[in-house]
């Protein structure tokens, strides 16, 4: 799939080097705004090498033999999934080894309360800023290949349909044979690889998809922000949209997801990920964006339907994804111990679900694993996790904001920083929204939705004129002309 890339290529070094400088230290401020700190305090990162150095008794189940890999952006290091996928009979077998990050994290220690501070691992365009330390998250409980690791293993059983009809999940010791990552697997199925693994996760992958349109569900392809300094100091932004290969690999974290909400309600306790259907005043406002972009979203036609017609090649319609993020807000979780909650299911996928597998970047997967194992084999859920839910949604909720706030700020610095020389520039655009402040559009050129000083009516087409633009605090003005 083509990359849009917008550069920025200031007049001369001076300018460039100065640029970057600026854009760096606003990553950094934004950091401190959302309280990122990159290091831990000196007990935590104690405790972390010290239980890497000496890990805990492994347990007595073995599937090293299982030929599990796994599957993630190229640069990754903290590896929280492997799978290993087979035939079964007309069906298929999923088994989906989660990493043991219960293992590393004694309960009320130093690194359990300083997770609880961070809630998630927070991501800006020039660093991560991790959930637990590295020696632990890149490292001792990392599914790295070659090495030996504690997991939780879902083993998960589909009709020939892709529809689930079993699942458990047990700790047990796996190896990671080979690392692989979304690029190269892409360029396999392209080329029409035999290669059984990515015959299956693409078979697996479309059938799972289709079960999602069946439900109702919709996933959002939405386009990742890339931003690339160079050697030469300039910067480019690349809007990537999502590959088949990433698709198919969320689709196995969903039907585990799926799986772990089933266990969860049937034993009466847990916590799951809901979040309500769209409200409508979001749907109408979306409905204009789509119009004014040229893809109208027919009256009969489901949300997820629609998301899934759209061209993720172009620029238009990345737009207009991107804009669809309004339809998914009130997401949260909900802890429940003896009555079931009157809200179980989470609108987008269509069904309940739950976090369990992601426990070296999110918090919560690391109770839901802990659930959902003692569920499988039918023991007492230990009462530390007990304790704990009623505090994670707060926690969760935190993070998430300060995640979002994070990704948005750096999304504008970044877009000011292309930008920069731009200033006094005029570029087309349509209005999304009005109201007593002015209008918000949607630039055509680059995706970026914005604030215009001005009057037009929603769905009008536009110019709109680059005021100015403030790098260090990642701000744009632009007015309607």
């Amino acid at each position: 799939m083509p990359q849009r890339q917008i550069s920025l290529a200031p007049a001369d070094a001076t300018t460039s080097e100065t640029l970057r400088e600026t854009l760096l230290a606003r990553f950094s401020a934004i950091r401190a705004e959302v309280g990122a700190s990159e290091t831990f305090p000196p007990e935590v990162q104690a405790e972390a090498e010290q239980v890497a150095a000496n890990p805990p008794a492994p347990p007595e189940r073995d599937e090293t033999a299982v030929p599990f890999v796994t599957l993630d952006p190229a640069t990754s290091m903290d590896l929280d999934q492997a799978m290993c996928l087979e035939r079964d009979g007309e069906g298929y077998r999923v088994r989906y080894a989660i990493a043991d990050v219960p293992a590393f994290v004694t309960p009320g220690g130093a690194v359990d309360t300083e997770a609880r501070k961070r809630g998630q691992t927070i991501y800006l365009p020039d660093t991560r800023v991790p959930l637990h330390p590295p020696v632990l998250s890149e490292g001792a409980a990392s599914l790295l290949p070659g090495q030996v690791r504690p997991a939780y293993v879902w083993d998960i059983r589909l009709d020939g349909e892709g529809e689930q009809t079993s699942a458990e999940v047990y700790r047990a010791l796996v190896r990671s044979v080979e690392r692989f990552d979304y690029v190269w697997v892409q360029e396999q199925v392209d080329a029409g690889t035999t290669d059984e693994r990515w015959v299956l996760l693409k078979e697996i992958g479309e059938k799972r998809i289709r079960q999602e349109q069946l439900r109702g569900g919709a996933s959002l392809p939405m386009p990742e922000q890339e931003v690339h300094l160079g050697d030469d100091g300039n910067f480019t932004l690349t809007f990537r949209p999502p590959r088949s290969s990433e698709d198919w690999n969320a689709q196995i974290s969903l039907l585990t997801g799926m799986a772990a909400a089933d266990m969860m309600l049937h034993a009466g306790v847990g916590i799951l990920r809901t979040m309500p259907a769209a409200d409508q005043g979001a749907v109408a406002r979306f409905r204009r964006q789509a119009k004014a972009l040229g893809a109208p979203w027919p009256a009969e036609q489901s949300y997820g339907d629609f998301l899934r017609s759209l061209d993720r090649t172009n620029p238009k319609h990345l737009a207009l994804i991107h804009a669809a993020t309004a339809l998914f807000r009130g997401a949260g979780y909900t802890p429940f111990d003896g009555d079931v909650p009157e809200q179980v299911e989470h609108a987008a996928v269509a069904d309940a679900y739950a976090h369990v597998t992601a426990p070296l970047r999110r918090l919560v997967d690391r109770f839901g694993l802990v659930i959902c194992e003692a569920i499988s084999r039918d023991a007492e859920i230990p009462q530390w996790v007990r304790e704990a839910l009623p505090s994670l949604p707060e926690i969760m909720k935190e993070s998430d904001r300060r995640a979002g706030t994070a990704e948005s700020l750096s999304a504008n610095a970044v877009e000011a920083a292309v930008l920069h020389p731009r200033v006094g520039e005029e570029f087309a655009a349509v209005v999304v929204e009005r109201d007593n402040k002015g209008v918000e559009v949607q630039l055509l050129e680059l995706p970026v939705l914005t604030r215009a000083k001005g009057e037009a009516e929603p769905g009008a087409e536009v110019r709109v004129r680059l005021d100015t633009v403030d790098v260090s605090q990642g701000q744009m003005s632009f007015t309607v002309v």
